[in-house]
């Protein structure tokens, strides 16, 4: 089976996308689904965001599967003009609307905040209004016009298993010498 890297250019009107539960559904691209955000800080608020990073890390050094139901395969957290605004960017693999409630599910259930409470016009209510954490996110949304992958449409679950395969005859050829 040969994997070939593959570029989807995503279009720029939503109109005639399938409308999901939150708003048009954008395609799967070759890196699958995602979406950037990005936001104003809010005033003084940016040593809170570092620290959250520090929070989310210890989070997962003490359950590595804190974030598992999420289906990620990235996510990247950007402060920048001197710390007055903030990108956030994920790639997973559900679309949105599951992506958006597993995520509030995930964050209500382990009592863990969002960084996004740091963030100007981000509703205080959100854990128990999707709707207005998905308003926040398609307002801030910055879409991409290309999405390229080097192993077009593997999800990360595959991505693991591959590994583990690898780990396993990896392990049983040193066995053999």
């Amino acid at each position: 089976m040969e994997i070939r890297p593959q570029a989807v250019v995503i279009p720029k009107e939503t109109g005639h996308l399938e409308q999901g539960k939150y708003g048009p559904v954008f395609p799967r691209s070759p890196a699958c689904y995602g979406f950037t955000i990005i936001a104003g800080v809010k005033p003084g608020r940016a040593d809170a965001i570092r620290s959250y990073g520090d929070t989310l890390a210890e989070a997962l050094r003490d359950d590595p599967g804190l974030l598992a139901p999420l289906k990620l395969h990235y996510l990247r957290w950007v402060l920048f003009d001197d710390d007055t605004r903030f990108m956030y960017q994920g790639i997973f693999d559900t679309d949105f609307d599951k992506y958006t409630e597993d995520a509030i599910a995930l964050f209500t259930r382990a009592g863990v905040s969002t960084v996004f409470e740091n963030l100007e016009g981000f509703p205080e209510d959100w854990k128990t209004n999707p709707e207005a954490f998905v308003r926040f996110v398609r307002a801030h949304h910055c879409p991409s016009f290309i999405e390229y992958g080097e192993y077009p449409y593997v999800t990360a679950d595959e991505i693991k298993k591959a590994l583990r395969i690898k780990g396993a005859l990896s392990e049983m050829l040193d066995q053999l010498q």
